[in-house]
């Protein structure tokens, strides 16, 4: 089917069957000065055969040139020379030649001062005698030296970065002065918290707040920040009355508090000392431990999770180490059995979290070490280590390194042990002799993990307890320090203030610094003064002082009020004081005969008010109403009215009367002595 020709403006479509091109060229134009008639608009023979998508624009007729331009022309004639940069073009060899003049030209005056020092150093070797052996071997290692000096390529390392060189004792004793001074203890400050042994400390991670327990049963609470030179707690409250206070730890983050005393229930406070709630008690009449609620005996220990801010670990005398969230301290999370080697129960003294909180920790009475994986059932012991202290010592204190491969411990046989996590069968280095005599004693990492610290007791012969620092490496005692006259108890090294806090036995807390390497605590606290109670009244008037005028004219001074307040407070007149109770001497011209207490009082007025007198016949005062009585009955007579309206009394026989007056007549005829028994 032959379709006609379909035009879009100057798009043309030509639909015909053949597509093929012209065979005959159109000839060149004519030139320019011969006249040729234009075509006209509607002049159809003159236009192209088109095909395919037609043309656009008007029909070029040069095709000889079109095929003979360069691809230069054709892209400048298609327009894709216009898009883009063209690359720039670089001599490499020029390039290296110029960087090479230039630093010649910088470097003159040095390559001419090396040439110069290079000839002197010829000349002097040419003046000196022919070397020896010796000179030859000092030369010889003067070069091997040189050249393990050139081995090294790369810019000079800075002054304090350089490698360390081998300098024999004198580079050991150096490093040893080095490990006393990460020691902080140039200064000391103490905080007074009562009279008995401070059982228990913690600092949350910030550095700002310490808690302290005692064998006094109070726990108090320290803020630094707000401390001045009067070293006061800001809070001080029992949690369980008659219970010494074994632990107490702060959370990850410093919110809670937790509370462990010598009671079956551990509490958690807020940051201010405020109690949030109370852990339940079990029930002691079950056998199984598992079914009970909470702990049915004395707690030992308590720690808060690294890093859950929700769950904390209670050692308890029953035999369990017990998980608790704070969500719900109605009932415990898990319950962990600490077994013996005969598999009965045995008691954990105190337990601990690793550092990342995978591990559960305890350690018992019976001297053995037992861990339990915190991601699986606390049924199966990880990691046990059964005769890792004396049996029947109280191994006082468990912690894990910060690297988490190794932990130490501080046992109740006099000893201080470090174990390796991956290789437990036998301890890594063990130290003897640091005599401890409370159950609570513990041992610390040093910030750096290069040391650990702990406390020794009082021992017959000694005037003070130490504080031991060990090298974690060679297990070498690094430095002794004396602590106060009293017992070292307590200890805490904080990583962020890098000081030193000690419990002793003496009831008061020592805080060692320094003020190089430590910082805030209790740096804030020595640079602060005392502040005072109460400031003096200012007087604002001025006042003429006239010591010779006339008595009329003089004027009173004036002065502060205080001194006036505290002398009329004195006054018992004129501060109203309240008579004191009379003591059993009486006190103040006042005899105490009916007894100073407020039952004595009352009953000494009843008796003066319905006092009976006893002057006259008691007969005659009771007949004196036996009148009124008869013409007004009120008692007695109305019961009887219907009943027995005449009133009938009883007869006395005659043989009774012959019986009292035989007896009458007995008594008066026994002697004096058998009367005084028969009365």
């Amino acid at each position: 089917m032959n379709r006609g020709k379909i035009v879009f403006g100057k798009i043309g479509f030509n639909l015909s069957g053949s597509s093929k091109l012209p065979e005959t060229i159109p000839p060149p134009p004519p030139p320019l000065d011969q006249t040729t008639p234009t075509p006209t608009l509607h002049d159809e023979t003159t236009e192209p055969a088109t095909s395919g998508f037609g043309s656009f624009g008007k029909f070029s007729q040069d095709n000889n040139t079109a095929s003979e331009t360069s691809p230069g022309d054709l892209e400048s004639m298609m327009g894709f020379s216009g898009f883009g940069k063209k690359a720039k073009e670089f001599n490499l060899d020029s390039l290296v030649e110029e960087t090479r003049k230039s630093a010649v030209d910088r470097n003159r005056e040095n390559i001419e001062k090396l040439k110069l020092q290079s000839l002197e150093e010829e000349k002097i070797k040419a003046s000196l005698p022919a070397p020896n052996d010796s000179t030859k071997s000092a030369v010889t290692e003067s070069k091997s030296q040189s050249e393990d000096e050139d081995e090294f390529i790369g810019p000079p390392l800075p002054p304090g970065l350089e490698p360390p060189k081998d300098a024999g004792p004198e580079a050991e004793s150096e490093e040893e002065e080095d490990k006393e001074h990460w020691l902080p203890s140039s200064h000391e400050l103490i905080l007074e918290h009562g009279t008995k042994t401070v059982s228990a400390l913690a600092v949350d991670s910030s550095g700002t707040r310490l808690v302290s327990g005692s064998l006094d049963y109070d726990v108090r609470y320290w803020d630094f920040q707000g401390m001045d030179q009067s070293k006061e707690a800001f809070r001080s409250f029992c949690p369980a009355d008659g219970y010494p206070v074994n632990s107490v730890d702060y959370s990850c983050t410093g919110d809670k508090v937790l509370v462990v005393s010598g009671s079956q229930q551990a509490k958690v406070y807020d940051r201010d000392g405020i109690e949030l709630f109370e852990c339940v008690r079990g029930d002691m009449y079950l056998h199984d431990m598992a079914r009970t609620k909470g702990h049915i005996a004395a707690l030992t220990c308590g720690v808060w999770h690294p890093r859950d801010k929700e769950e904390f670990l209670t050692s308890c005398m029953d035999g369990t180490c017990r998980l608790w969230q704070t969500s719900r301290p109605g009932s415990q999370k898990n319950v962990i059995k600490a077994r013996a080697l005969n598999g009965l129960k045995t008691i954990p003294i105190t337990c601990a979290y690793n550092r990342d909180g995978l591990l559960v920790a305890c350690a018992c009475d019976d001297g053995s070490i037992q861990m339990w994986d915190h991601r699986k059932s606390f049924v199966n012991v990880a990691i046990n280590i059964k005769t890792a202290h004396t049996r029947g010592s109280d191994t006082s204190g468990l912690t894990f390194a910060y690297d988490n491969r190794g932990f130490a411990t501080r046992g109740g046989d006099d000893t201080l042990k470090l174990w390796d996590i991956r290789n437990t069968k036998t301890s890594v280095h063990a130290k003897e002799g640091l005599f401890s005599r409370f159950p609570m004693t513990n041992c610390v990492f040093s910030p750096n993990d290069q040391m650990v610290m702990t406390g020794t007791s009082i021992n017959k012969g000694e005037k003070a307890g130490k504080l031991i620092v060990v090298d974690r490496n060679t297990w070498n005692i690094v430095r002794e320090l004396e602590v106060g006259p009293s017992h070292v108890v307590r200890i805490i090294w904080h990583p962020r203030l890098n000081q030193v806090m000690v419990g002793c036995g003496d009831g008061k807390i020592r805080i060692l610094y320094e003020p190089k390497i430590s910082r805030n605590g209790a740096v804030l606290v020595a640079g602060r003064h005392k502040k005072r109670s109460k400031q003096a009244e200012v007087v604002v008037s001025q006042q003429v002082i006239t010591p010779h005028a006339l008595p009329m004219f003089r004027e009173e001074r004036h002065k502060s009020t205080r001194k006036l307040e505290e002398r009329d407070r004195k006054d018992p007149i004129k501060s109203r004081q309240p008579d004191l109770p009379v003591g059993k001497a009486g006190s103040g011209g006042r005899v105490s005969a009916g007894g100073s207490t407020l039952s004595s009082y009352i009953i000494r007025n009843m008796g003066l008010r319905n006092k009976v007198h006893e002057e006259g016949d008691p007969r005659e005062a009771l007949l004196k109403y036996a009148k009124e009585a008869a013409e007004n009955p009120y008692w007695v007579t109305p019961a009887y009215e219907r009943n027995q309206p005449q009133p009938i009394f009883q007869e006395t026989d005659s043989g009774m009367k012959e019986e009292e007056e035989e007896e009458e007549e007995e008594e008066e005829e026994s002697p004096p002595s058998k009367k005084l028994k028969q009365q």
